[in-house]
């Protein structure tokens, strides 16, 4: 119901009016995570429509679009009292430490039909999930790295602008080691991993985080000596 009450259906010259708006806001002010959001939906309906159907073909995906879990506190609040070794015990502390909420996205306003504007809230509100498998930190490396990644399981536009935006405020040292190191290990991970958002979260967070990442082939980001 939240996710309908927030769509805004619009013709196809005010969806690419959207995002060159959202493009030109984005690469000004690379903080505003509404513009990028924005971004994502308006260039995105085909990789979205890509995601849907793969889901419909997969057990676990089904069950998300049927049963349509929230990334919200009301009902991911139980990881914080998981054992330490847990993958739900994995989020709340990726989430506590850097004082996140899970409540704080954005919501979808411009996908074409709910269905598809399910899958772009699911695919925004797993980020964090994905930053606690593949143990990817929130800086701009970080987060780069993580939108390749997103690339290679979505083929959402948005991931790469996203990626060459980052590169471009990278600074020489930065840019080195995401040119070595990140960008070469976040196309290997991203193609290896099991097609993420076929993946319902929340029915795992009881289990070993080293085991999930196993049995779905997640690759940890690299530890580079400093």
């Amino acid at each position: 119901m939240a996710i309908e009450a927030a769509r805004v259906p619009l013709r196809r010259w005010q969806q690419a009016a959207v995002a060159v708006g959202s493009a030109v806001g984005a690469l000004l002010d690379p903080r505003r995570a509404d513009l990028i959001a924005a971004l994502g939906e308006t260039t995105g309906e085909l990789a979205f429509e890509m995601v849907l159907e793969r889901m419909k073909k997969s057990p676990e995906g089904r069950a998300v679009l049927l049963e349509r879990p929230r990334v919200v506190s009301a009902q991911v609040g139980h990881a914080w009292d998981l054992p330490a070794n847990t993958f739900g015990a994995a989020y709340a502390r990726f989430m506590g430490s850097r004082n996140f909420s899970p409540d704080d996205r954005p919501p979808v306003r411009f996908m074409e039909t709910e269905e598809l504007a399910y899958v772009a809230t699911r695919a925004r509100e797993v980020h964090d999930f994905w930053h606690t498998l593949f143990d990817l930190p929130t800086n701009l490396i970080g987060e780069s790295a993580l939108k390749v990644i997103e690339f290679q399981q979505m083929y959402l536009p948005m991931c790469m602008l996203s990626v060459i935006g980052g590169t471009v405020r990278f600074n020489e040292k930065q840019r080195s080691l995401f040119l070595k190191h990140y960008l070469p290990w976040a196309v290997r991970a991203g193609k290896e991993c099991s097609d993420l958002m076929c993946v319902y979260y929340e029915r795992h967070f009881h289990e070993d985080l080293d085991e999930v990442r196993r049995k779905w082939g997640i690759i940890p980001s690299p530890r580079i000596p400093k």
